[in-house]
């Protein structure tokens, strides 16, 4: 099963900055007890590489990923780290091309028609929609998206996405899954909460469970 396939069937990635490399399995046991393991771990800390490589090497089951790649320094990091994909606030033509040259499943971030069309023009069919909340949420995506149905590309909303408005993110057909600060926020690691998270994954895995692509555009 491809990377996208599997990010599609969890319709959730929790999205992660972890401070401490010595918490990634604890995070990562968390999140498989929760039914999703998966992880986006963004390289907002020093720790991320490090992170990414032990639920790698150590979970395999667990689709780990790198998210606020910036850098060619970052996208090389987290390919020898063992990420299984990559995802980016904006869109960085560099960065998109070089990750392409790897073969690495990369997912840049748009939140305009122009960025949309930048990123379709080089072959980009999963982008990540950033900050969906801030930018519209929900029926702005459903908008911008619709004259672009016809060209297959799939939105991973991220940014203000909450066990609230999932499902109206998830309703809509061009939507693959939605990444979730919340579910495993940097207070809940630092104070080894993984019950907590082990509980709103499971909490979000249930309430998105009829929320998946159900709506007629």
């Amino acid at each position: 099963m491809s990377v996208f396939k599997k990010i599609a069937e969890l319709k959730v990635v929790p999205v992660i900055a972890i401070e401490s490399a010595s918490d990634a399995l604890n995070l990562a046991d968390a999140l498989v007890l929760g039914g999703l393991p998966i992880a986006e771990i963004t390289f907002r800390t020093p720790s991320a590489s490090v992170a990414i490589q032990s639920i790698a090497q150590e979970r395999p089951d667990v689709v780990v990923g790198a998210g606020t790649v910036l850098t060619l320094d970052n996208l090389n990091a987290a390919i020898d780290a063992g990420a299984k994909f990559g995802v980016a606030p904006g869109f960085n033509l560099k960065i998109v091309e070089a990750a392409q040259k790897k073969d690495f499943p990369f997912v840049p971030g748009v939140c305009t028609p122009s960025e949309i069309e930048a990123a379709l023009a080089v072959g980009c069919r999963i982008l990540k929609f950033f900050p969906a909340g801030a930018m519209g949420g929900a029926a702005m995506l459903k908008a911008f998206s619709a004259p672009y149905l016809h060209t297959g590309v799939k939105f991973m909303p991220t940014g203000g996405v909450s066990l609230a408005n999932i499902n109206e993110y998830l309703a809509i057909h061009a939507v693959i899954a939605c990444g979730g600060t919340w579910l495993a926020a940097k207070d809940d690691l630092a104070a080894s909460r993984w019950q907590l998270i082990t509980a709103r994954c499971r909490e979000v895995v249930l309430a998105s469970a009829s929320g998946r692509q159900n709506e007629d555009q």
